[in-house]
């Protein structure tokens, strides 16, 4: 079967064990190389010093179907003291967890005795919007740095590893949570059954998790390889998730799609022995959606790395024929997903003269890998490129707007995923 691996040469593309049900994996999604890890910037004084580079291949269990890495890096290598990631740099971020708040408390009746926790909290960017309503919020994230600050905000954080240990420790402690978050953690764990019997035991007898995560089907369909980064140990199907969360007790009574990281899922789960929650016709229509479309078998996933190839070529020959007629090319952003495209791309300053960030615990390093500088977004006004390279496309209607006096030069934006789009920059507002 095109796309698989034949038991022939399973040996040689082993993947390891699966992190869910201990299959051992041999099924080939894609291979991106090596890359470093995407969130470890290098300083000024490190531009002498090596990099490490890790295997960046992904493979689908052929029993329970989830899609995954294998582990290189722990997460204790990956979420370091220093940890440059802050959701708060994201105004249509912050837009969507005040949102959520609201619905949340609306939906299940929060009050002030309520306990709302969040794992993952990062900078405290979804938990002050319950802080302002008077809710008693706790927050668990690892990065020292970032929990300092969260608690800047008023949001009480403590900084530690999420599972099973963590979650008793934190329940005989704080209680057990009303409503229970976690919003882009689920891919970043690398032992899921450690983790989500964590959420078991944290969740009160009657309480709501919800989890966010980007949809393996949009990755797919979307063609969306960049967001394949070591911290993204799992790329999850709900068929997958559902599973999961069902062997360690816990229906997942509801499910909404959502246009957030280019198409996610936010999962509604209660205790299985909690049958106060009826369970949504929209789980079991998704559930029959993705076995429709084959999500669990391996000619689904054939021809994903050919596409992925497809795209590199196309990025590579705009940027050669940009750089022959002497244009000048930047990026916007320094996401997780943009190392990931430049590095596999092999696309350095030779190609991106630079890139920006909002982020001042990105600004004045480099990319991983490529090295290229990272710099003040005021940068581009200064430079007035021809083109932008939007790194995060995900957040690009956010980011043209911010840039809309590109126009003024005849600045252009360049969207890479899923495939290599160039747009006018009066155009592209007005069809927003």
């Amino acid at each position: 079967m095109p796309g698989s691996v034949t038991s022939k040469n399973a040996a040689f593309h082993s993947g390891g064990a699966c992190r869910f049900c201990s299959t051992p994996l041999v099924h080939s999604v894609v291979d991106l190389g090596a890359s470093p890890l995407c969130q470890k910037h290098v300083k000024p004084e490190g531009l002498r010093q090596p990099e490490q580079f890790f295997p960046l291949h992904v493979y689908v269990c052929g029993q329970c179907w989830l899609v995954q890495l294998e582990e290189f890096a722990s997460p204790g290598d990956i979420f370091a003291a220093d940890y440059a990631y802050f959701s708060s740099y994201s105004d249509s971020w912050l837009k969507h967890a005040q949102r959520y708040t609201h619905l949340m408390i609306e939906r299940f009746g929060l009050s002030e005795d309520s306990l709302v926790a969040e794992v993952a909290s990062n900078d405290g960017y979804l938990l002050q919007y319950f802080v302002e309503k008077k809710i008693p919020v706790l927050g668990v994230e690892p990065a020292a740095n970032v929990a300092a600050a969260a608690r800047e905000k008023g949001v009480r954080t403590e900084v530690q590893f999420f599972g099973l240990a963590a979650a008793l420790r934190l329940s005989a402690q704080y209680g057990k949570a009303r409503l229970l978050l976690g919003n882009n953690v689920l891919a970043h764990v690398p032992d899921i059954n450690d983790f989500v019997a964590g959420m078991k035991a944290m969740l009160a007898e009657k309480g709501v998790l919800t989890m966010e995560f980007p949809h393996l089907q949009r990755l797919i369909e979307g063609n969306q390889f960049d967001t394949i980064y070591h911290e993204h140990f799992s790329y999850l199907s709900f068929l997958a998730v559902n599973r999961i969360f069902a062997h360690h007790g816990i229906t997942l009574f509801d499910v909404e799609e959502l246009p957030t990281h280019g198409g996610s899922l936010r999962i509604y789960g209660r205790h299985t022995e909690d049958g106060g929650r009826l369970v949504s016709d929209r789980v079991e229509a998704l559930l029959q959606r993705e076995r429709s479309l084959g999500m669990e078998s391996l000619a689904y996933y054939a021809g994903f790395e050919e596409r992925v190839k497809t795209s590199k070529r196309q990025l590579l020959e705009f940027l050669i024929g940009a750089k022959r007629e002497g244009k000048t090319v930047v990026g916007y952003g320094a996401p997780g997903k943009g190392n990931t495209l430049l590095n596999y791309c092999g696309i350095r300053t030779d190609f991106l003269d630079f890139t920006v960030d909002r982020n001042p615990h990105k600004q004045g390093n480099f990319l991983p890998g490529t090295r290229i500088p990272i710099y003040h977004p005021d940068t581009i006004r200064a430079a007035r490129p021809d083109y932008v390279l939007i790194l995060p496309w995900n957040l690009q209607k956010e980011i043209s707007r911010q840039l809309s006096y590109i126009e003024e030069w005849g600045g252009k934006f360049v969207i890479p995923i899923p495939e290599v789009q160039v747009l006018e920059s009066l155009a592209w507002q007005e069809a927003v």
